[in-house]
Order: C-alpha cells, then structure tokens, then sequence
C-alpha cells in the first residue's frame, strides 16, 4: 500500500486519466489509500500499529511530492531539471571541500557530525556562482537578481533535505537508506536534498 500511495501523489493527473473517468479525483484516490492502510490497523491482529501506517504514510507523501516535482519540472523544460540539480550539486561540492579546509564550528553534530557551518555558507556561495551562472548564460525568465536571493533559500532548504536524511537514519540505526549504492548512503541519499529544492522551485514560482 505505500508504493501504491507513493505512485499516486507522485504521478501528475495526466497518468491518471482512467481513474477520472469513472470520476475519482487524484485526492479522493489519495483517501482511498489511506483508508486501507488506517483500517488494516484494525485487522491486522496488532502486527501492524497506527505509528507504522504514520511512518509509512509521511514517507509515501515525503517521496512521492519530491518525484512528482520532477516530472513537474522536466515538463518546464529540461533546463530547469539541470538547474535544479546544479543548485544541488554545487552546494554540496561546495560545503564539503570549504568545510574541509576552513570549518572549525559543527553545524549539527548530534545529526551529522562532519558538517561545519563553513561548509554550509560555501555550500550557499558555490551555488550562487555555479547555478546563478548557468540560469544567467541559459537566458531563462526571470531576473538574475531575484535568482540569487531566490537561491540562498534553496541552497539552506537543499542541506536541510542533506540533514533530515541523515537525522532519519540516525534515529533508525542505520548507515544507508538502502541497500542500492551500499557507501553512498543508498538510493534516497543521493536525492534528499532534491526531494526538499524541486518542490520549493515551483512554490518560489521560479518554474
């Protein structure tokens, strides 16, 4: 039930056309969904606890809205997807070899210990040069000016992304969140700061 609730908030309503034709919305799928889950607490004989279907429902909605701001995004154009993972990509090169040289002071060392408050102003400053650069030289819509302060917001909210995935996994024990990519974190490591910038793309409406 959490991959099908996963699948449903992260597909646009454009896959979900044989569903509206027998007149059910993307929300009302939605509750269907959470429905079963909340009742199989009921029928499961305590094997399965309201606090699971919680955890499994945050996770179908925190997964499924990051994914489906990417298709969102892709059908902007494919210039927004590279600047969306510019943005990403610069902060963290940029907070983790700053960090290295100049950070003293930890940003949060009860949640990820390796990670300075250098790191994550260089990781801001990187982003700045790297994917205002590109949003300037690609000529895309807005101004350049409300870019860069649009993207010291989405540089802090893609390393918030970083330290929710590591607080979760800290507090399940655990060094990777799968075991695709074993070392690298896992397969959700290596989007969590995505699943936190490509929503805030579309709220910021820069997209």
């Amino acid at each position: 039930m959490t991959i099908l609730l996963t699948w449903l908030v992260t597909m646009p309503d454009r896959y979900l056309t044989i569903f509206h034709e027998i007149g059910l919305s993307k929300m009302e799928l939605i509750f269907i969904g959470i429905a079963i889950l909340l009742a199989y607490t009921v029928f499961s004989r305590n094997k399965f606890h309201f606090d699971q279907a919680g955890v499994a429902l945050l996770a179908s909605i925190y997964v499924g809205f990051g994914f489906h701001y990417l298709s969102m995004t892709r059908d902007a154009g494919l210039y927004y997807v590279i600047f969306a993972l510019l943005i990403v990509w610069s902060t963290d090169t940029g907070a983790y070899f700053i960090g290295r040289q100049i950070g003293k002071r930890k940003l949060a060392p009860h949640v990820s210990p390796n990670k300075t408050v250098a790191g994550f102003v260089g990781g801001i400053v990187c982003a700045l040069v790297v994917a205002g650069g590109f949003y300037y030289f690609a000529d895309l819509p807005l101004a350049i000016g409300l870019i860069l302060v649009a993207l010291i917001v989405l540089s802090i909210f893609g390393q918030l992304g970083d330290l929710v995935e590591s607080a979760l996994k800290r507090y399940y024990g655990v060094k990777d969140s799968g075991k695709i990519l074993p070392g690298h974190g896992g397969i959700l490591d290596r989007f969590d700061s995505l699943l936190f910038v490509l929503p805030l793309l579309h709220i910021l409406q820069i997209i």
